[in-house]
């Protein structure tokens, strides 16, 4: 493998780094009640707000619905999240030093199955958020649930619910690519 493709992959992981600094996820919320919106944003290790008072506005929405109340802290995966994303920076650094395409390969698949196994985790908590509601909640609509969507827009009942991959999830896709395109640029040289 030629330099060039070694340089892209170092580039790919490096990038990675961008991640700690922007969310992967936002969840925005339309209602009557907070006509500036109210917003989520998922980072590798929290949940925060769009606003400083937005994760509290929310939890005081949820509340009416009977919806657990969002603890950041609670979510395991937070914590998990960054190590893995330290692995992947520094399993990528390794692959631009030692040019093996094989290791390129697995880095490649395993970043697929940790994005496959992040989108499942993240339905499976909005599936328990949305479904499993306190009964004395004070509203109450037989057979409503209010999981929130995990791609796109939703209405639930006065309030439209957006949710739509950010930042850090573009930053691994660009990663993701620059590695495809080091394993293209490496066949190409080998080809010629």
């Amino acid at each position: 493998m030629k330099t060039k493709s070694a340089v892209l992959i170092a580039i790919g992981a490096l990038i990675l780094i961008l991640t700690f600094f922007f969310p992967l996820w936002t969840i925005d919320l339309d209602a009557p009640q907070y006509p500036e919106g109210l917003g989520l944003r998922i980072w590798l290790n929290e949940i925060s707000g769009l606003r400083p008072n937005d994760l509290q506005n929310i939890n005081g929405l949820n509340h009416y619905i009977g919806m657990k109340v969002i603890e950041p802290d609670a979510i395991p995966e937070m914590d998990i999240m960054p190590y893995i994303m330290v692995f992947m920076i520094l399993f990528g650094l390794l692959n631009a030093y030692l040019r093996n395409k094989n290791l390129i390969y697995i880095w490649l698949i395993l970043f697929v199955i940790l994005g496959a196994i992040g989108i499942y985790d993240f339905y499976m908590w909005a599936y328990d958020y949305g479904h499993n509601l306190n009964p004395n909640a004070p509203i109450k609509v037989p057979g409503m649930t209010y999981m929130p969507p995990i791609l796109g827009s939703k209405q639930l009942l006065n309030i439209s619910a957006q949710s739509y991959p950010s930042v850090a999830t573009f930053i691994i896709l660009i990663s993701i690519l620059l590695n495809v395109a080091a394993l293209y640029i490496g066949r190409e040289k080998k080809n010629a």
